[in-house]
């Protein structure tokens, strides 16, 4: 996964993982609220999943969520961190519109 802990650009799953982090939820929940958020245009598989879960767990974009230790599903939550992740991607994407409406034409936002 390309994203780095510096300004960069996100990938569009990573991105929606990230929205839907604002409330702790867990892998299949995320999964489903991807795809709602996206209008189901997103589909993440589990190993994606996962894999971005893992990377950003690494990064301390998320952080465990500290549920009933007798349930098996582990939850994550988004950290300040991750927050930071978002606004700047939300930024970085205002910018390209902007731009974009500038050549191509159009009001911007």
């Amino acid at each position: 996964m390309p994203e780095s802990s510096e300004r960069g650009a996100l990938t569009e799953a990573v991105f929606y993982i990230l929205l839907s982090l604002y409330s702790p939820m867990h892998g299949y929940g995320i999964m489903q609220n991807v795809s709602e958020l996206s209008g189901g245009r997103v589909e993440l598989g589990a190993g994606t999943l996962y894999g971005a879960i893992n990377t950003l767990l690494k990064k301390e974009w998320i952080t465990p969520w500290e549920t009933n230790k007798a349930s098996r599903k582990k939850e994550y939550v988004i950290t300040e961190l991750g927050k930071g992740a978002v606004n700047d991607e939300m930024s970085r994407l205002t910018e390209l519109l902007a731009n974009g409406k500038k050549i191509v034409g159009g009001e911007t936002a």
